[in-house]
């Protein structure tokens, strides 16, 4: 199931997407999903570094530790 969204976007933004779904012969709808669903990916990776980068319980070790570790 979908759901129609609308959104506000500059005029560059919309000419740029214009352009893009002539030259791909794709719907503006198809680009913007998948700039969402990449956005939305990309996002939620960096929440979990930054909840990583400050869990005072993980362990931190130094590269020569992480080198041999991994024997390289």
């Amino acid at each position: 199931m979908s759901k129609a969204l609308s959104v506000r976007v500059t005029d560059e933004l919309a000419l740029k997407l214009s352009e893009i779904a002539e030259d791909t012969e794709r719907p503006k709808s198809f680009h913007v999903q998948k700039a969402l669903e990449t956005y939305l990916s990309e996002i939620a990776d960096l929440q979990v570094a930054y909840d990583r980068l400050h869990d005072t319980t993980d362990t931190i070790i130094s590269v020569a530790e992480m080198r041999k570790e991994l024997e390289l």
